[in-house]
């Protein structure tokens, strides 16, 4: 009998322990959708999206980063404020998941129930403020051009007919085709059209792409001092068997600090056929450069 009134009290202590422990409330949250903003300064263009994550918090506590779509338990009670922030892989690496300062968050306000879930749709839509410069290919001209160096060349393709199929609207997109012969290409964005970007701020580059070979993003920065090119993100070739349209952030904030004061910058591009191949293709689409 000695030895059972401890292993009877440990029984009531874990049986307390348990039952003194709430069940979780669920939050299920789908993927995000990317709305117009019939406030917005400038027009922001073709709505794609590739917001993979979002950053949670509940009153302002971070509850954590997760991949889109998701459900997790968590442990509150009564009512509370859910806010969600639309999240990017930062430079195409899944480990820099950042939140995307151009768009806004998603909040709603919700009573916390022991094991019922509460479902978000979130929706977002660029910041009033947020200024583009944006190549669509949708009009007669475009603001991309080939350098003198280059043998290849970038032609606008219509959509339709063309044997890819777009998730998004909008009738063209721009090609590159490379093979033995034509197996370079050099492009930027034109003179009569150049960029005047803030220092000190956030500066992204968004494009969307669909890839057989490896194509380098770049961003030209001319100053009285000359013009200096600066070779940034590779976006990696796709198999013919694979390939989709995917969408990248780039952050150029990094480059435009470091120019010379005065700069103006000009996008750049560089693509050449892949190793011990005969051909490949690059085809992009809605190109931004977004900032304050």
């Amino acid at each position: 009998m000695k030895q059972i009134f401890p292993i009877f009290g440990l029984i009531l202590l874990l049986s307390s322990c348990i039952k003194n422990n709430p069940d979780p409330v669920w939050i299920e949250i789908n993927e995000w959708q990317l709305e117009a903003n019939s406030n917005a300064v400038t027009p922001a263009g073709e709505l794609t999206e590739n917001l993979s994550d979002g950053w949670v918090y509940v009153n302002n506590e971070l509850v954590g980063i997760f991949e889109l779509p998701c459900k997790i338990p968590v442990i509150y009670s009564g009512t509370n404020t859910i806010r969600v922030y639309p999240t990017i892989w930062n430079n195409g690496i899944s480990a820099t998941k950042k939140i995307y300062p151009f768009v806004d968050y998603f909040e709603v306000t919700s009573e916390f129930i022991e094991n019922e879930t509460i479902i978000i749709n979130p929706i977002t839509r660029y910041k009033a403020n947020a200024q583009f410069w944006i190549e669509d290919f949708e009009a007669a001209g475009i603001k991309l051009e080939d350098d003198a160096n280059s043998v290849a060349e970038i032609t606008t393709v219509i959509a339709a007919g063309s044997g890819i199929e777009q998730p998004f609207n909008g009738n063209r997109f721009g090609r590159i085709t490379l093979n033995e012969t034509l197996n370079s290409w050099v492009g930027n964005s034109v003179d009569s059209d150049v960029l005047n970007l803030p220092i000190g701020q956030e500066v992204y580059l968004e494009i969307d792409y669909h890839n057989t070979n490896r194509i380098t993003t770049g961003l030209l920065a001319v100053s009285p001092s000359g013009t200096l090119d600066n070779p940034n993100i590779q976006m990696n070739p796709q198999t013919d068997a694979d390939v989709e349209w995917k969408k990248i952030y780039i952050d150029l904030r990094e480059i435009v600090g470091a120019s010379a004061s005065g700069s103006y910058f000009q996008l750049s591009f560089q693509a050449l056929l892949d190793d011990e191949e005969t051909d490949g293709e690059i085809n992009i689409d809605n190109i931004k450069v977004v900032y304050f």
